[in-house]
């Protein structure tokens, strides 16, 4: 491991780099002001929008640009609320002709009560989207044969799930994850699952490039605060990854040397 300062350390994606390793999400909140509030706490600079549940294009209501700036923050539509590949496919080339969005976030889910991602679709949702030139970050189950399958399709980005969208179970399996980030060469961010800082802080420590959040935050009591604890476990997870973790022992090890006692 490195001693690069924490403020150097950016992740990159697409040929786009990000100081921040918190991406942020921007439904679920009680309005647009508590959003805007929670995102600006969470220092994330990009912020996945649900181009089906958001309002991006009607000035008669309120919108997002108003209070999240595109200028600001990266934006990353994704397709959220998408159960088909032609769903998801059509949903991204809107958003691109509305806003000229190339990098996207692509999902396609199966059925409730899972939500799992529905992954023969997304290959062929992925295939597609690629073909007509877009930078992919890809949502995907923790099955590290996929990721790689998906990855050397082209997408710029794996991000599996760490637990059932909405649950926050935390990361529960971990050993797939580390697989996934072990064997990628592109980024790898856990999307899914996390419910508060601690899971996000054990994402980064398991090597993880960044965390994606949305629930956690926009469900939480005091929604700024939660931000700003997500923010701080990812600066805390990825400072441990990097210092490299002490190995475990099954037995106890004394913290001091017993060559040299006075006796």
């Amino acid at each position: 491991m490195d001693s690069l300062p924490l403020q150097d350390d950016a992740w990159r994606v697409a040929g786009r780099s990000f100081a921040s390793r918190l991406v942020v999400g921007t439904g679920k909140y009680k309005d647009l002001a508590t959003t805007a509030a929670a995102i600006e706490a969470s220092g994330a600079e990009m912020v996945t929008v649900a181009v089906r549940r958001v309002n991006l294009s009607d000035p008669k209501a309120p919108m997002l640009q108003d209070y999240v700036s595109p200028s600001r923050y990266t934006y990353l539509p994704n397709t959220a609320g998408c159960f088909t590949a032609e769903d998801a496919v059509r949903t991204l080339r809107l958003a691109r002709e509305a806003g000229g969005w190339n990098l996207v976030k692509l999902e396609v889910l199966g059925p409730a009560p899972t939500l799992y991602p529905d992954m023969p679709a997304t290959f062929e949702a992925a295939a597609a989207l690629i073909k007509d030139g877009f930078e992919v970050m890809v949502y995907c189950s923790d099955d590290p044969i996929a990721a790689k399958r998906l990855e050397e399709m082209g997408c710029v980005a794996i991000m599996p799930l760490g637990a059932p969208i909405g649950s926050g179970l935390g990361v529960q399996n971990p050993l797939m994850i580390q697989m996934i980030v072990e064997q990628a060469s592109v980024p790898v961010l856990v999307d899914a699952g996390v419910g508060t800082a601690t899971d996000a802080a054990f994402a980064m420590e398991l090597g993880c490039d960044a965390v994606l959040v949305n629930s956690a935050i926009a469900h939480a009591d005091d929604p700024v605060l939660m931000a700003r604890a997500m923010k701080a476990g990812v600066e805390a997870g990825r400072l441990a990854f990097r210092a490299g973790r002490m190995p475990r022992r099954a037995a106890a090890n004394p913290s001091s040397p017993t060559n040299g006692l006075i006796r």
